[in-house]
């Protein structure tokens, strides 16, 4: 870039900007085409400058606010300023390793801000780096933040509590559709015990209502008969017709019953005697 070309003329190619000297001191700027010199004055073209948007791939290693070790992947695009192109051909030994200097200065962030903030973090860095290298003529074009690699010690610790919150939000989902399972259920329990209540009152007001129609039917058919002597004998009916199911049953099962016609009456005693409050209930009902 210092070289010096002692040519009569020189072609300034298209989208770069040629620096002349005078004797060793910068006299102007040659815009692109051709351009004519006398090297008898002290006159030559130093050197030509591209104004094309170049592309510089940074990766750094730093520390954050919170002390932990990162790797940060940037690219840069940037150009040379046309009319501050004197600055940038003279300024500068190496404007790529001036800008990598500049880059980030990420300590005051935490690691997990730096995640969630990497567009302003980038922005940030653009507006920086912009104030310092436009004074040497460079124009920072874009920054695009590609990637923030924390040590693998960091990366491992922070998936397992990842991990662990997502294994601590599932128990708790576990927890609640256990929940609402236990109470429906409770509730499924609660229905059928209510509806298979329901079902033995009326299947016990059914059996009641088909007895004293029996006796009724009985006592007006058959003269001299009254009601307990109808009902005792349906008693009996019943009473021997349960056993005998107790005998042909399949299952098992012993039960232990008492038997003899004192039983027999007692029983009947028992029926009668709900058939009656049954009965006096629905007239004071009505």
């Amino acid at each position: 870039m210092g070289n010096t070309s002692c040519i009569f003329f020189a072609c300034v190619d298209q989208a770069s900007i040629g620096v002349v000297e005078r004797w060793g001191r910068f006299e102007k700027l040659a815009e692109p085409g051709l351009h004519l010199f006398n090297p008898c004055a002290g006159q030559w073209l130093a050197g030509v400058l591209s104004t094309r948007i170049s592309s510089l791939d940074v990766r750094i290693e730093t520390k954050t606010k919170d002390n932990v070790f990162v790797q940060l992947v940037c690219s840069i695009q940037y150009r040379v300023m046309k009319r501050h192109a004197d600055d940038a051909f003279y300024e500068l030994q190496n404007p790529k390793e001036q800008i990598q200097a500049f880059v980030f200065d990420v300590p005051r962030m935490d690691l997990d801000e730096l995640f969630e903030q990497k567009g302003e973090v980038a922005k940030a860095v653009l507006e920086e780096i912009e104030k310092v290298m436009g004074e040497y003529g460079y124009s920072i074009e874009h920054i695009l933040m590609v990637d923030i690699i924390p040590d693998s010690s960091v990366r491992k610790a922070m998936n397992e509590i990842n991990a662990a919150q997502r294994l601590q939000l599932a128990s708790v989902y576990k927890g609640e559709a256990e929940k609402i399972l236990q109470v429906k259920r409770a509730e499924a329990e609660a229905e059928a015990k209510y509806l298979g209540g329901v079902g033995v009152a009326r299947q016990r007001q059914a059996i009641t209502d088909g007895l004293r129609e029996n006796i009724l039917n009985f006592s007006h058919k058959v003269e001299g008969t009254s009601a307990k002597e109808v009902m005792d004998l349906i008693m009996i009916t019943q009473y021997f017709d349960t056993i005998k199911d107790l005998g042909n049953s399949s299952k098992n099962t012993t039960v232990f019953i008492p038997h003899g016609p004192g039983h027999v009456r007692d029983i009947g005693e028992q029926i009668r005697n709900g058939l009656m409050e049954a009965a006096s209930a629905k007239v004071n009902v009505e």
